[in-house]
This record gives structure tokens, sequence and C-alpha cells, in this order.
């Protein structure tokens, strides 16, 4: 699995410093942004979306290259709908090897369950490829590969939507690989703006509080998770 930052709002926090200016002030916006400097415009930023005034942040978009994730997790990724997406097509792309799947740890690591999952796979490839053989359309052989089958994404959000989508996704109760994608986009997209997600992360860190209740899984640790997030 490899996740990159393609492209991000050029000057996104001085940009959404200026969103943030443009509802209280008498000023135009191109006037504000010709005024504004990154030190006010972070200040300005930390003090509005810590008072949950978040939609001045949608002003920034980032663009993420996802490869190599499983189509069980970009099937989950797509169910974010404030985003745009482009996969890569299994109409185009031809699937042979085990090399073109992902393969779980749970199954990794259970030597019985490798060898049931890596001879069903096998059992795949090679009745996609008679299938192919026989003149099937691709679009249509498609139909026989699995969750496992391997895909590559990419993916545009707007910064308010990352930050719902890491509430949800870089919680330890997501699915694991999911989460590994989520929590690596957190950590470029705060690298690249860090007072847009200097409070990002899973809702215990974002919000402040675990929303899960009786579901929150009992090895989670609120306080170490705060402080991994926060010091990403």
């Amino acid at each position: 699995m490899k996740v990159t930052l393609l492209r991000y709002t050029r000057d996104a926090e001085l940009l959404c410093g200026t969103a943030a200016l443009t509802s209280t002030r008498s000023g135009n916006p191109s006037e504000i942004l010709k005024k504004m400097d990154l030190e006010t415009a972070k200040r300005i930023l930390s003090r509005v979306v810590g008072y949950g005034h978040v939609s001045v942040v949608e002003h920034a978009s980032f663009t993420f290259s996802i490869e190599g994730t499983s189509r069980a997790m970009t099937h989950q990724l797509v169910r974010h709908r404030i985003a745009s997406y482009t996969q890569q097509s299994q109409r185009y792309v031809t699937y042979d090897t085990l090399e073109n799947y992902v393969t779980p740890l749970s199954i990794e690591n259970n030597v019985e369950a490798k060898k049931i999952y890596d001879e069903t796979l096998e059992k795949i490839s090679e009745t996609y490829q008679k299938l192919l053989s026989l003149k099937i359309p691709k679009e249509d052989a498609r139909f026989i590969l699995p969750n496992a089958a391997k895909t590559n994404i990419i993916v545009t959000m707007n910064a308010r939507e990352l930050h719902h989508f890491f509430n949800l996704r870089c919680c330890a109760r997501a699915q694991w690989e999911i989460r590994e994608v989520a929590t690596e986009m957190f950590r470029q997209a705060k690298k690249a703006t860090p007072t847009l997600f200097e409070n990002g992360g899973p809702s215990c860190v974002g919000l402040g509080y675990c929303p899960e209740g009786k579901m929150k899984p009992p090895e989670c640790n609120i306080e170490a998770i705060k402080k991994r997030f926060r010091t990403m």
C-alpha cells in the first residue's frame, strides 16, 4: 500500500484564513487576502476551527494517490460521498498472479489459513485467465475477481471532509486497511498544512471524546492516541 499527496490548494492556510475573516470584516475577500500573512492566518484558523466553524476550511482541497490497496478498502472509501474519485478499471486491467491481491495479516500469520487463501486465489486467477482465453470480455470475466484484488485510486477531498474522514477512519474500530490509509493521508495532509489539521485524527482527538460507547475497543488508550496524532 502506498499513499501519496499529489496536490493541494496553494497557500491553503492563507486562503482559509481569508475565508474566516470574510464573514466578519467589511473589506472584500481579495483585499483581505492581500493583507493576510501566514502567522495571522494560522492564529485565526486555530481560533475559528476551535469554535467548530469548520466550513471555512472547505476552500482547501487535497488530492491523494492510493496505490496497491484492495477493492474491499476502496468500497469503504467511496462511501465518503463529498469527494471525487477516479479508480483503476477492471474492464482494462488484467489480474493474473497472487501479486495482484492483498493478504490480511490475520491470514498471512496463520499457516493453514494462508494455504487455503492462496489456493483459492490461485484457482480464481486460473479461472479468470480461462474465461479470457474463451474470448469472454474483461468486463464480464472480472465478475469472478474477489475483494482482495488490488487497485489504484485517486481521491480529492476538501479539508472539512478530510476531518470527518479522519474522525471515522483513523479510529481503532475502523477496518485495518482503511485505517492505515487514513492515518497516512492524515500524516501527509498535516505536514503540508499543519494548522488545518492540528486537531485532526480519530474522533477522540478531533472531537475530544470517544463516541463509540460500549463499542470502544478495550485496548484503546485515548491519551496515547491523542499524543500520537498530535505529534505526527
